[in-house]
């Protein structure tokens, strides 16, 4: 199935200053959602935790830069991973993306942030987040888009977070997120969930606190 996303014989995405070279649509692309990250926290909360959030918080950031920002993919996706050998994380099938999303997000709704221990926090932090990237909502810009709302969110829940961890090293973050789930997923195969804190050792405390503590080796 050819790719409505793309412009005819390339693999550059159709955009809205009609960008027809990667290299040039990456720049552009990183220019304009760096503005936009930038408005949206300053405010720094998300507007709904749900579905729906999750949209507006994908066109606020990629409005300047795709038409179809903030709306779901309607194709079924694959991503290259280095890490994997060149194999792809399994993501949510296209119908399935509003229920799946949905899913992980009643249940980051339903946990209890305020009763739950400093490592209860983390560990469950770390979970929902790597399987809200694993749905893949949009054809471009999940990391980005799932990243800021699960902080966002948590700020809401009264924590704080060291973002700056996220701009030094994109690389390392993008990787726990398909390291959190098991292998036997990540190649589509049915299997027992295993736990993975890769993200756990990001920094994390309550707001207004004086201690911040760090997991991971």
């Amino acid at each position: 199935m050819r790719d409505p996303y793309l412009y005819p014989h390339t693999d550059v995405l159709r955009n809205r200053a009609g960008i027809q070279s990667k290299p040039e649509l990456e720049v552009f692309e990183r220019e304009r959602t760096l503005v936009r990250l930038g408005e949206w926290l300053a405010d720094g909360s998300v507007k709904s935790h749900d579905f729906h959030g999750l949209c507006q918080l994908h066109r606020h950031i990629f409005q300047d830069v795709y038409e179809w920002a903030g709306v779901p993919r309607i194709i079924n996706i694959e991503k290259s991973e280095r890490a994997l050998g060149g194999l792809s994380v399994e993501y949510s099938d296209c119908f399935d993306i509003a229920g799946d999303a949905g899913h992980v997000l009643d249940d980051m709704n339903g946990f209890r942030w305020d009763r739950a221990s400093f490592d209860e926090v983390v560990r469950n932090y770390s979970r929902f987040m790597a399987d809200l990237w694993k749905v893949h909502p949009f054809r471009e810009g999940n990391t980005r888009t799932v990243v800021t709302f699960c902080n966002c969110f948590l700020m809401d829940k009264g924590f704080t977070m060291d973002t700056g961890l996220y701009k030094e090293h994109a690389e390392y973050v993008r990787q726990p997120l398909w390291q959190r789930m098991p292998f036997s997923m990540i190649l589509g195969i049915k299997g027992n969930r295993n736990i993975w804190k890769g993200l756990s050792r990001i920094p994390c405390g309550k707001a207004g606190g004086k201690k911040h503590r760090y997991w991971g080796n």
